[in-house]
């Protein structure tokens, strides 16, 4: 279980991070002309339970367009980025606890 802990927060480290990346780069280029925002999306890997899912609802709160400067909502990506931060704290606890737990499993073994 400790294994496939390591992995799923792993996972949703790297996923996390990716996301916060591409919100980054939406940020940094709100004034270039003709700049296209990209958008982190999350799936679930197979088997089923063993990837990452993020809540969006966070997402929601700000309105369509309000703010919106050569395509870029900054109140859409500050919230996205609050959300993907969040993201990355859990998925660093849960391989904290795994570690934990799989370092236990080993001095008992030892």
């Amino acid at each position: 279980m400790s294994i496939s802990a390591l992995s799923a927060g792993l996972s949703g480290i790297v996923a996390n991070q990716r996301a916060l990346d591409v919100s980054a780069n939406n940020v940094a280029n709100v004034s270039t002309p003709g700049f296209q925002p990209q958008g982190a999306a999350f799936q679930e890997n197979s088997p089923a339970a063993s990837g990452v899912t993020l809540s969006v609802e966070g997402r929601n709160l700000s309105t369509a367009g309000a703010g919106a400067a050569n395509g870029v909502d900054l109140a859409k990506e500050i919230t996205s980025s609050l959300v993907y931060k969040a993201g990355f704290n859990l998925s660093a606890n849960v391989v904290k606890a795994a570690d934990e737990a799989l370092g236990s499993l080993i001095d008992i073994r030892a």
